[in-house]
């Protein structure tokens, strides 16, 4: 049970610089994990993961800023450094764009620029894209506990589907929703209550992990638990505390914390 199909994608600086994992993360807005905001709840009774993909699964970040310096030097333009790109690496093409050029949302030039950008980034879809660090070991321990996974994603299935190929992942997915597998994307609760649909189950048996307000407006509204993943593209100012979350995790070895052991797993993470 695989679909999918979106439109997203972006990114800035020299090939051999990502972040994510390297943005202010964790540490930087909340301190030691012990110290976090709701990391004292109680273990949710799922049996379903949902990660959004850019940002939580997947660091994107490299490809999406090679694709973005290349179109700045086609158009005669230098290139610049991931800092800049930084606040708006998780909110699609338009944003990085806007972003690149100095450009309102509203530019004619706007779509012009962002197809050329979209087909940049899929001729290196998955060049430099990579798992965030534990996200592997995580999926592993996950699957062995019997417990399914899937993506939820406001990307294009044309750029998520071979993304998630390149990396061996697809066909480890229970489900993939791409942005365009719905007629809305996120906030919009219908991809998250489609994915559960497509598992067979009650949206109370699902959690959404993201890294953007969107994933957590989506997944409450659709009736999930929801987790930031810190460890993505946060900026402080995004002030993910007043999302209203059911927690937060700085690294993805945390989420284990909030599933319930399995039978085969008595008392233990």
């Amino acid at each position: 049970m695989t679909l999918n199909r979106t439109r997203e994608a972006p990114v800035a600086t020299p090939d051999t610089q990502a972040f994510g994992s390297r943005s202010p993360g964790a540490a930087a807005i909340f301190g030691p994990s012990s110290t976090r905001p709701s990391q004292h709840l109680r273990p949710l009774a799922i049996d379903t993961v949902l990660f959004d993909l850019d940002g939580t699964l997947l660091d994107t970040a490299p490809d999406l800023i090679g694709a973005a310096n290349t179109l700045l030097l086609e158009q005669g333009r230098p290139q610049q450094a991931a800092g800049l790109f930084r606040p708006v690496v998780s909110h699609g093409s338009a944003a990085m764009i806007a972003r690149s050029f100095g450009l309102a949302l509203e530019d004619p030039d706007m779509e012009t620029l962002r197809e050329r950008f979209l087909t940049l980034y899929r001729e290196r879809v998955s060049r430099l894209t990579r798992p965030f660090a534990g996200i592997p070991d995580l999926l592993e321990r996950i699957e062995g506990r019997g417990v399914r996974w899937g993506v939820v994603t406001n990307k294009p299935a044309w750029l998520t589907e071979p993304l998630l190929r390149d990396l061996g992942l697809a066909d480890r997915a229970a489900c993939i929703v791409s942005g365009d597998t719905v007629a809305c994307r996120k906030p919009d609760p219908r991809p998250v209550a489609y994915a559960c649909e497509l598992l067979g189950i009650a949206p109370h048996q699902a959690v959404v992990v993201g890294d953007a307000r969107r994933d957590v407006n989506a997944g409450r509204l659709a009736g999930t638990a929801t987790i930031v993943a810190l460890f993505g593209y946060i900026c402080a100012e995004d002030e993910p505390t007043r999302w209203g979350a059911d927690g937060l995790i700085g690294h993805p070895s945390e989420l284990l914390r909030w599933l319930a052991p399995t039978a085969n797993q008595p008392g233990g993470i």
